[in-house]
């Protein structure tokens, strides 16, 4: 291994220490926040997330409005930071073996972000009823769009049953949007529930601002949930909607074992 390649190796994997340790002193981190406490793009963040994800170092919790990042059990375990400096060595990196930058045009973008891609590609009724078939495959009951423009912002509506004892109805929104939404959309939403149901939702490919998840959760209003586009995706991710994930067998020999024959 050429001295370029070492310096390289050893800087992945004080960036995976780095990360994992940064999860162990405050969990619930989200990727932006991660990479803004390491001075990198949200991006990069991701990759090393997934990473230690797939080693069964850290996890994902719906928390509020968005999907946030812990440590798992196992990766709490001190005896598993040889997985730490495996992910390290897992890393994409932005040199070549000679040491030349690579372009960033020519990294491939990460499922998030082509999933991101679609979704705001999509028209405003397609992107109602994949929030239906969502809302649907989730638990919910007579999930229907409403297909009008008069409706007051509502685009949608559904019954959640609770153990088979009690139901409530639940009207939605959907905001196809690549910003945030504001506090004014969730009180317009709420405004048109008025007399309809007594909890509503709203998803969005985008998120919300802090003023719009106070008003979501004012106290004395009907509640109003909110589903971002982090838990948005991660969400049809989980249900395997639009989205696959493959399991790579990796087969090793055990050389030792022969030997020791």
């Amino acid at each position: 291994m050429n001295t370029t390649m070492a310096r390289i190796g050893k800087e992945k994997r004080l960036v995976a220490f780095a990360v994992y340790t940064l999860l162990r002193d405050h969990p619930g981190q989200t990727p932006a926040e991660i990479a803004a406490a390491c001075g990198q793009g949200e991006r990069w963040a991701r990759g090393i997330l997934t990473l230690l994800r797939e080693q069964g170092l850290v996890n994902t919790q719906p928390h509020g409005h968005t999907a946030r990042y812990y440590l798992a059990e196992s990766g709490r375990d001190g005896a598993n930071r040889h997985k730490v400096a495996s992910v390290g060595e897992e890393l994409p990196t932005d040199e070549t073996p000679s040491g030349e930058l690579v372009p960033a045009g020519e990294l491939a973008p990460t499922w998030r972000e082509t999933l991101a891609a679609v979704l705001l590609s999509m028209s405003p009724d397609a992107f109602e009823r994949l929030c239906m078939r969502l809302l649907r495959e989730s638990g919910f009951d007579e999930v229907t769009v409403t297909n009008s423009s008069g409706d007051g912002g509502i685009d949608g509506r559904g019954i959640k049953r609770l153990d088979g004892l009690i139901s409530f109805p639940i009207l939605f929104q959907c905001k196809r949007y690549a910003n945030n939404v504001s506090a004014g959309t969730v009180r317009d939403f709420r405004g048109a529930m008025a007399g309809r149901a007594d909890r509503g939702l709203i998803l969005t490919t985008g998120g919300f601002t802090s003023d719009a998840q106070k008003e979501a959760t004012r106290d004395g209003v009907p509640p109003i949930d909110l589903i971002d586009g982090e838990l948005l995706m991660e969400r049809l991710k989980e249900l395997g909607l639009g989205v696959s994930v493959r399991t790579v067998e990796v087969v090793e020999v055990d050389k030792g074992f022969f030997d020791s024959i």
